[in-house]
């Protein structure tokens, strides 16, 4: 199947606009996987050849640890048919307390020879309360994750109450919330990552979630940041006891790019990779290896991800390279992974977590 989506399928999509091919790719899962008999025969045969045992983490049971990132499933609408594809958790989102369409188009762009892709999307979502009744209505074949934004026009000193109100729609139907406060494609969102900032906003929810709910919560940061900010946000975390980080979003450099390209927004893929497995490495050693990390940035095969949990990582999310591998990709990395454990010595994937750091 690989071979086909690389030598007929990608070339195909390649050929057209890559929010179109997005779009395309979106319904030809909703059709082609929307049948639960289809989900239920592919999603067996991936946990036959793939399976981790239950892996716990913040209170929650992962059937493996490959998640696919914010941003590809806006708005929930093929959670099941990836879990079929056998990704572990899908995080939904980023949703935003009100509807926005996101930025002018064209606003992705591919960067082939770099297996990277640039966005400015700008959180272009159906809002977080259609999105939630959506969900609603799903029984989940996986952990779900829901990743919350806030609304363009609402200045910085009113984002408190605006992250709120998606928090609260949210947590009806997510198993962890995760709090973006690092996309670069919504003026000043990354001033929320300032820890004075970031520590009255992750407080309010923090509290209300204590209250109320009592769910994971993640905070989703920059691959950006200085070393000091990155201790900071982990001291942060730490002390409100969030349930981990998710590192990292999209990167706004450009260095030693081999396409010519003057774009703004978010750089993913390879060209994040490494500067991503720095950050986990710094989380897991500010954290003394306490914190969970689930790590993004640049994965494309086993290889990559087996990096990220050396580096700290108890858990792995992956977006770009989903699509530049196709539908094979979550089952490649899976038993790629369980490979690359057994061969190293690692008993189980825990063992493997932090063991290129030294605390």
């Amino acid at each position: 199947m690989s071979k086909i989506y690389e030598k007929i399928i990608r070339p195909l999509l390649f050929n057209i606009t890559p929010e179109t091919a997005h779009e395309i790719g979106i319904e030809s899962l909703k059709i082609g996987l929307g049948a639960k008999f289809a989900q239920d025969f592919i999603a067996q045969r991936f946990a036959a050849e793939a399976s981790f045992g239950e892996l716990e983490r913040f209170g929650l049971k992962f059937k493996n640890p490959l998640g696919i990132a914010a941003g590809f499933d806006k708005n929930g609408v093929v959670v099941n048919q990836l879990a079929a594809l056998g990704f572990g958790f899908v995080e939904v989102g980023t949703v935003t307390f009100n509807p926005q369409k996101g930025n002018e188009k064209p606003r992705l762009f591919r960067l082939p020879e770099d297996q990277a892709l640039i966005n400015r999307l700008g959180f272009n979502n159906e809002g977080t309360k259609k999105v939630v009744e959506r969900l609603k209505k799903l029984q989940p074949n996986c952990i779900l994750g829901v990743n919350i934004g806030k609304n363009k026009d609402v200045p910085n000193e009113e984002a408190i109450e605006n992250y709120l109100k998606s928090f609260d729609l949210a947590s009806e139907v997510a198993d962890y919330i995760a709090v973006n406060v690092s996309s670069p494609n919504t003026p000043n969102l990354r001033e929320l990552q300032k820890a004075e900032n970031l520590e009255e906003l992750l407080s309010a929810l923090q509290q209300r979630n204590q209250e109320l709910f009592k769910k994971p919560l993640l905070v989703k940061i920059a691959p950006d940041l200085s070393e000091a900010e990155i201790e900071a946000i982990v001291d942060i975390a730490q002390r409100l006891n969030l349930a981990g980080i998710i590192a990292t979003n999209t990167t706004v450099k450009r260095e030693n790019l081999q396409t010519n390209i003057n774009e703004t927004g978010g750089l993913s893929g390879k060209p994040v990779q490494k500067v991503s497995n720095d950050v986990i490495g710094k989380i897991y050693r500010y954290s003394n290896g306490k914190l969970p990390v689930i790590g993004v940035g640049g994965i494309f095969n086993a290889t990559d991800a087996f990096e990220k949990i050396a580096a700290g990582a108890c858990l792995i999310q992956a977006y770009t390279g989903f699509i530049y591998e196709g539908v094979g990709f979550a089952r490649a990395v899976n038993t790629g992974l369980q490979k690359i454990l057994k061969e190293k010595g690692f008993n189980n994937l825990d063992a493997a977590v932090g063991s290129k750091i030294k605390l």
